[in-house]
């Protein structure tokens, strides 16, 4: 290999990482507008500030930091030269978000069983607000989900090595992205009353 290759090679992992961060950058502005406007509706005469989120928020919050982790520890299998390992890890991860997703959905029943809808003459424009923002979350999760099974399938290929990290990387980037915004999310809804 001469070091043209290496400097194209070197380029590619540069431009492929920044286009991430660039997404990610816009993800975060259009959260930061949904909680802003959620401040700002705060302000209102209908506004219910004794609300409870549903449990099975806090509950989805603990697995998708436990997904995180999990996705950390296969990199790092992975980065050590154990693939079996990260590849048991990923699928972990895997289970643990489609389990975030459905704790998501409880917690969607368990706000329309105590009366609060989306939409219509019961609504609350509080209660909007935390659908409108948990189901946006939820669509980037399977956002996630979809660049996490991509890894996967190459992890079963055998595409990853301690020298070939690139795309497992980016995979665990965005997640550690979706779980840290969760994060944040739930703590913003939880204490902006």
């Amino acid at each position: 290999m001469d070091f043209t290759e290496v400097d194209i090679e070197v380029k590619n992992k540069r431009a492929k990482k920044m286009l991430l961060w660039f997404g990610i950058v816009s993800l975060i502005m259009g959260f930061a507008g949904w909680t802003s406007a959620y401040i700002v509706s705060s302000k209102r005469e209908d506004w219910i500030s004794d609300l409870e989120l549903p449990q099975a928020f806090f509950v989805s919050t603990a697995i998708i930091i436990l997904s995180s982790i999990t996705y950390f520890m296969a990199k790092q299998a992975v980065a050590t030269g154990n693939p079996k390992r990260g590849t048991l890890l990923l699928l972990g991860t895997l289970v643990l978000g489609v389990s975030f997703i459905v704790l998501q959905f409880i917690g969607f029943s368990q706000m329309l069983e105590n009366g609060y809808y989306f939409t219509g003459p019961t609504s609350n424009i509080k209660m909007s607000y935390v659908f409108l923002i948990a189901a946006v979350h939820i669509v980037h999760v399977v956002a996630g989900l979809i660049s996490l099974l991509t890894v996967l399938v190459q992890q079963l290929r055998g595409k990853y090595s301690p020298d070939n990290l690139l795309g497992l990387e980016l995979g665990a980037t965005f997640w550690h992205f979706l779980d840290f915004l969760w994060v944040y999310l739930i703590l913003f809804m939880y204490f902006v009353k």
